[in-house]
């Protein structure tokens, strides 16, 4: 895949038509109601930011908005700044394959680069947050090279406190025995479509653990995309998001194993309150000279409301005969039992589907390296939940 130059991107962008519930990977997301072309894409930031998400030691600090980055924080021998549009690697993973990707390679205004040099281990995690312009159009990238032995964690926050159209892309290096743990989290308003592509090659014997958070936003969908691209590659992603009101989560996600003896472990979870609605579809592929893959996939959902909805597909192509790929995928209602125990021991029934609530995705959580990320997702899930 190679990059796409701005025109030519714009020029595909505007040939496409808009996605529809005709198309397989669309069936249960319908945008009748967006218009891309109904946004501002000068529209300002938001004059009250909503708070971060994480209070957490950072090594590098970024804020996304109005089309620039401004770096506050940065650690010394490490490239953490705006992405530059000629970068060699830029478009290689996210081109401008589809109505959306050609939509951000033609329009993107703020990038940040992240380059961690071969070898350099940074303690404390590099911070960006990313913030959404009221009523207007908000075109983000990020490029993220973690160059042979490094280690390090990067924590990217989508949000917004207005109506608005967020189109992000996210590329992730993460070369042969490095180790990087990206932590994507959107809290965008319930009134703002999202749509992002993440993809993310891993080398010979490196680790990427990657770990998604999705909270706000109106409608759209969000693609994770893993390459295991050298032998002894390990990817391993966690999810956690909250549906209510009538939000509607898309969740588009490709374990792709290219070498042998690679291992992907992807677990998502979800809670649906109200009228809200979630799909996750997913794809395992193992490709002819993969043989040892090991992967593994599951999508858990727990419905709170009668009117809430889930869908989840599962799916496994596999071209190589020595490898051990499973799935798993539920969608189940509050447990009545458990409900009825502890409001008899005096909970009210905000308080015990709390309870429930961080008994369902402590599993998931305890999957999150990050001690501060654990928390601040644990909270978060558990706010959604009226007190009354």
């Amino acid at each position: 895949m190679t990059s796409m130059n701005r025109a030519d991107a714009l020029e595909l962008y505007r040939s496409l038509p808009l996605p529809d519930t005709s198309m397989e990977a669309w069936r249960f997301t319908d945008l009748r109601d967006f218009d891309p072309d109904g946004f501002d894409a000068d529209g300002r930031s938001a004059d009250t930011a909503s708070p971060d998400m994480l209070e957490i030691d950072v090594s590098g600090l970024a804020t996304a908005s109005r089309g620039t980055v401004d770096v506050g924080k940065a650690p010394e021998g490490v490239e953490f700044g705006p992405l530059p549009d000629d970068h060699e690697r830029l478009g290689t993973l996210v081109g401008a394959d589809d109505k959306f990707t050609a939509h951000n390679a033609a329009s993107w205004q703020s990038g940040l680069l992240v380059r961690v040099p071969k070898g350099v281990e940074l303690d404390d995690p590099l911070y960006v947050r990313v913030v959404g312009d009221d009523a207007g159009a908000s075109f983000w990238r990020l490029l993220v090279v973690a160059e042979e032995g490094s280690r390090f964690s990067l924590i990217e926050e989508y949000t917004s406190q207005a109506a608005g159209y967020s189109n992000g892309v996210v590329e992730l290096f993460v070369e042969k025995g490095a180790k990087l743990e990206y932590v994507s989290l959107q809290n965008l308003s319930q009134e703002t479509w999202h749509f992002a592509t993440h993809r993310a090659t891993v080398e010979r014997d490196a680790e990427l653990d990657w770990v998604a958070g999705g909270f706000g936003s109106r409608r759209g969908k969000v693609r994770i995309h893993n390459d295991l691209a050298g032998q002894g590659a390990t990817s391993r992603v966690t999810g956690a998001y909250f549906a209510d009101g009538t939000q509607h989560l898309d969740y588009d996600t490709f374990q792709q194993h290219h070498a042998p003896s690679t291992t992907s472990d992807f677990a998502f979870k979800g809670a649906l309150r109200e009228e809200a609605s979630v799909v996750w579809r997913g794809m395992i592929r193992v490709e002819e000279g993969a043989q040892k893959t090991n992967a593994y996939q599951e999508n858990r959902n727990l419905i709170l409301s009668p009117d809430a909805h889930a869908d989840s597909i599962p799916g496994l192509e596999i071209l190589a005969n020595d490898v051990r790929c499973t799935h798993g995928a539920t969608i189940s209602q509050v447990d009545r039992e458990q409900l009825f125990y502890a409001m008899s021991r005096g909970l009210t029934r905000g308080d015990a589907e709390r309870l429930i609530v961080r008994g369902f995705f402590q599993d998931v959580l305890d999957r999150i390296e990050l001690a501060p990320v654990r928390e601040a997702l644990a909270d978060a899930l558990e706010a959604r939940i009226p007190r009354t």
